[in-house]
């Protein structure tokens, strides 16, 4: 990209990073690295940026687009109002403001952050995806005679990990309607309760609008962690340094795959980026048996993107560096299909 832009970075008003990592604990930096990152790398590239908290009010979005005049929004906004399944309604106003912007578009947005629609919509294309039920907020489970123990019990709409411990796999009713109610009280959506599936966790990024580049297959290596409780992906195994160091826990490049194993996950996940309308960039989630059945568990549009995670990594090891990912990802937002300007 030849030409300066002016960038304006939307992120949530606790992540707005200071302009140097000195002074600063590791603990500090790892809550706002993807915030800091994406506007040092924007600056690197020689764009002009203004970064810009947004979490009760959309009008600051509008000022910003009339008094600065950017040329695209980069979009770090992973909630609004305190709610996840709010941050399309914010694209949706970029969209209505005629800018341009990263990351996935609205509709996207909205058939991802549903679970339980991501796994209707893969069934229906003939994605494999664990047995499943939602149990909606306030209303007690009715388990499907079909739908067997152990099962996995998680927000249908949450990310991140939120509500999800060891606690989660239940195999007993009792426990089942007891985890649905710390999901709807805590968490505060409805709960998904899916047949629980043994076996590898991977994650496949892939990039673009209409032309889809899937990245390598990463794997979440639980570790000693398998040896004392189910390999899940909790908060903890997911975001928490310490407890990643103490239990061994690592996220790589999948090793040992069968290539027809590989085909498939580049296959399935083509498809599931087209189905779900998503474009920009984004993760798929699976599981794989040790069978070699392959399970769709989730989608994931605007995943995290700070160098160290694992969608960069991917993208890294076909030598597409940080700087290039995200000049991609800006590229990708001003090209964007029926972008109307």
């Amino acid at each position: 990209m030849k030409k300066p832009l002016r960038v304006l970075v939307l992120m949530h008003p606790s992540l707005v990073p200071p302009d140097t990592l000195k002074g600063h604990t590791p603990e500090e930096i790892a809550t706002w690295k993807t915030e800091y990152g994406v506007l040092h790398t924007l600056r690197k590239l020689g764009h002009e940026t203004l970064a810009l908290g947004v979490q009760e009010e959309l009008n600051p979005i509008r000022v910003a687009a009339e008094e600065w005049k950017p040329d695209i929004v980069f979009n770090l906004l992973e909630e609004f109002h305190g709610l996840s399944n709010f941050d399309q309604h914010v694209v949706s106003y970029l969209e209505l403001l005629k800018l341009a912007y990263t990351g996935c578009n609205p509709r996207g947005l909205v058939l991802a952050r549903s679970k339980a629609i991501t796994k209707k919509i893969a069934a229906y294309h003939r994605v494999r995806v664990p047995a499943f039920f939602v149990a909606a907020k306030g209303q007690k489970p009715r388990r499907p005679r079909s739908l067997k123990f152990p099962l996995f019990v998680k927000s249908a709409s949450e990310e991140a990990s939120l509500g999800i411990s060891q606690a989660s796999i239940v195999d007993g009713d009792d426990k089942l309607a007891e985890r649905v109610r710390f999901i709807h009280e805590s968490i505060g959506s409805d709960a998904l309760v899916e047949e629980y599936i043994e076996g590898r966790e991977l994650y496949v990024g892939a990039i673009g609008n209409e032309r889809v580049r899937v990245l390598p297959t990463w794997e979440l290596d639980f570790g000693r962690l398998a040896e004392t409780g189910e390999p899940i992906a909790t908060a903890r195994v997911k975001h928490s340094p310490g407890y990643q160091k103490k239990h061994k826990i690592d996220i790589r490049r999948a090793e040992g795959l069968e290539p027809a194993v590989e085909r498939a996950l580049q296959r399935t996940t083509r498809r599931v980026y087209r189905m779900l309308e998503l474009d920009g960039y984004a993760r798929v989630d699976y599981r794989l048996t040790a069978k070699g059945e392959l399970y769709l568990l989730e989608a994931n549009p605007n995943p995290e993107i700070a160098e160290s995670e694992e969608f960069a990594s991917a993208a890294a090891a076909v030598k597409v560096n940080y700087r290039q990912l995200i000049a991609r990802i800006l590229s990708l937002g001003l090209t964007r299909p029926g972008r109307v300007s």
